[in-house]
């Protein structure tokens, strides 16, 4: 059955890349803006403009039932640039009249613990700080009427594809070769992370539930376990427990002289120093959600980092 709707991805990392992927395979049009026009693959048209930019946003959303704004600048540079690419957004949602769906981390609340959507945003750190002022700013469009605006709030995601992430090109190659994993963090904290395509699909649903919108909703994610867990369940046949050595935050600090992106971990690593969990309870009920297991999360995302190494090699 061929689906009508004409959805536009702001952003082609590996959340915009899954979003598309799985409207595509629901029928509707989608198109993927950014700023080189790139292609994303078959039955995905590209588009270019530069997503900061809000006239060039507007044209290239003309048409659009939903946009879902993926884009995201460097992780250094999210404090200086971040602003501009959600106004952008929000001027394209109201220019068309389409629904903006956001995507959103939980960076705002500045806690440890069970998370849930009617706690404060009340992070001091610059980033969640940022986070939280977006999307009052974002709810607060949608209040006055200016644009149609729903948020969705994830917690750390893997999967096939995520590289910058913390269960990404820091983890896997090590993981399966029985080298060191550098953690930030305490590997037995049990923490809430979810697999891609579950929260593709949950972004998605968003985009076409108008009951949900003007809210913020957190999005599922697989059963909270350990850093410790995870290397256990991913590679059982290992005859020893997995090597994790901790990073401690006067390394990040100096390797962020060089790699900026690693000293802005700093500020963030009260997340894995502690029990974080994410409660999806509200967007369950009111949406319903198929999470699809850890056992299925891992096993194909092993598999693809294999074939990655393998290519590599």
């Amino acid at each position: 059955m061929t689906d009508h709707r004409q959805s536009i991805i702001l952003g082609a990392g590996p959340v915009g890349r899954a979003i598309a992927e799985a409207l595509a395979a629901r029928g509707e049009a989608v198109a993927v803006v950014t700023r080189d026009g790139r292609d994303i693959g078959p039955g995905i048209t590209p588009r270019r403009a530069d997503l900061s930019d809000p006239e060039e946003t507007v044209a290239a959303c003309r048409g659009a039932d939903a946009i879902y704004q993926c884009a995201a600048p460097p992780y250094h540079q999210w404090t200086s640039a971040f602003p501009a690419l959600q106004e952008a957004a929000i001027a394209a949602a109201a220019a068309t009249g389409a629904v903006l769906v956001a995507v959103e981390n939980l960076y705002g609340y500045g806690s440890t613990g069970t998370l849930t959507e009617g706690m404060p945003l009340t992070a001091e750190t610059r980033k969640g700080a940022l986070r939280a002022r977006l999307s009052q700013e974002l709810l607060d469009a949608h209040a006055a009427g200016r644009a149609k605006c729903v948020a969705g709030r994830a917690t750390d995601f893997f999967g096939p594809g995520v590289r910058q992430a913390a269960l990404g090109d820091r983890f896997w190659p090590a993981l399966l070769s029985g080298k060191t994993i550098d953690w930030v963090g305490d590997p037995d904290a049990p923490h809430s992370f979810a697999y891609l395509p579950d929260l593709a699909a949950a972004y998605a649903e968003l985009g076409r539930t108008p009951e949900t919108w003007g809210q913020a909703w957190h999005l599922p994610a697989l059963a909270p376990i350990s850093l410790r867990e995870i290397c256990e369940r991913a590679d059982p046949w290992r005859t020893s427990g997995p090597k994790i050595r901790q990073t401690p935050s006067w390394l990040l600090r100096a390797v962020g002289l060089v790699r900026p992106a690693a000293g802005e971990l700093v500020e963030m690593r009260y997340m894995f120093d502690d029990a974080f969990i994410i409660d999806h309870a509200r967007f369950d009920a009111a949406v319903g959600t198929q999470t699809s297991g850890w056992d299925t999360a891992l096993s194909q995302t092993v598999e693809w980092w294999r074939k990655t190494d393998q290519k590599a090699a």
